[in-house]
């Protein structure tokens, strides 16, 4: 079987499945208006998507959506919603390997925890993330950590995704701050500030600032992936540029840069082999040779490409 990218398709309000063979569509799921993000669980049975309900975090006026999407991936369709009400634009999305479900809402900057969202229609748990306008969510390895990134606060919190009870440890990076990945040890936060265009490394044991460089022109998103000698890379898109940085993790230091066609909004990885497939606001995805660094195919999408996830060996 042909591997499949998972993509949602923000301003087309659709999950759909590509073959990445063939370029071919090969089914398109129309959900609620403005999909954002989203999870697959550790089964990769399910894929669960935030309907985040307006078009931007700083669209005004609206108060957006309070749903989860549940898309059965073994059977390419629409299974039933989740409800977070009265928490409302999910956007941040997670899973662990005990099958757990994490949701943040951005409006209300709580995290939504479903135990067992196979069995459950609401959330058993919510935990407040310690920040304002909390876009996005990074949980470890386990689980037993979450990183809630707040656009407002211009803060980035630590917290306990299980435990309310746990005071947030909060730390102020920079202005803006949005794009994050961990280190693989997990012993460093990475995150861009769009405000200022600087990359800072968080200690996560202290939830100290450690090193901070300048970037390229508005990285809004950062993504880590692993150099043939083992070595940390995070790639930034680079918004206001149009343009992808590869810094060195250990050194801070960028190492290579790759001129864009278009405006980048998300990227993901291959599982096995060295190719990324980054979502433009051009209405495609292309495959970026990981070794090469240079783009090798092309596919076109429906509306405003974002958030994807390749299944390997497809169904």
């Amino acid at each position: 079987m042909n591997d499949i990218l998972l993509l949602v398709q923000k301003c087309a309000h659709t999950f759909s499945f590509y073959d990445l063979e063939t370029k071919a569509a090969l089914k398109h799921i129309v959900l609620p208006n403005f999909p954002h993000e989203f999870t697959v669980d550790a089964e990769r049975r399910f894929a669960y998507v935030g309907i985040f309900g307006i078009e931007t975090a700083w669209t005004r006026g609206q108060d957006g959506d309070h749903r989860i999407a549940e898309i059965d991936l073994h059977e390419r369709k629409l299974t039933r919603m989740l409800d977070l009400w009265p928490y409302y634009r999910p956007h941040g999305m997670a899973s662990d390997d005990d099958g757990r479900l994490y949701a943040m809402s951005e409006a209300n900057d709580m995290l939504l925890v479903f135990d067992r969202p196979r069995e459950q229609t609401v959330p058993n748990l919510a935990v407040p993330s310690g920040g304002v306008k909390t876009h996005l969510v990074t949980l470890t390895r386990g689980a037993s950590r979450a990183y809630g990134v707040h656009l407002l606060s211009n803060t980035v919190t630590q917290f306990d995704p299980r435990d309310a009870t746990v005071t947030p440890r909060a730390v102020m990076p920079g202005p803006r701050p949005e794009g994050n990945a961990l280190s693989s040890d997990e012993k460093t936060l990475f995150v861009a500030n769009r405000g200022d265009d600087t990359l800072v490394a968080i200690d996560t044991a202290t939830m100290t600032c450690g090193r901070r460089v300048k970037t390229r022109n508005d990285p809004n998103r950062i993504y880590r992936t692993s150099s043939a000698d083992g070595r940390d890379l995070l790639l930034l898109t680079n918004s206001g540029e149009r343009s992808i940085s590869v810094f060195d993790a250990e050194r801070l230091e960028e190492v290579e840069r790759i001129a864009l066609p278009a405006n980048p909004t998300a990227l993901s990885f291959h599982p096995s082999r060295p190719a990324a497939y980054v979502s433009f606001q051009d209405d495609h995805v292309r495959e970026l040779d990981l070794t090469a660094w240079c783009f090798v195919n092309e596919m076109p999408t429906l509306r405003e490409p974002d958030a994807s996830y390749v299944l390997a060996g497809g169904r």
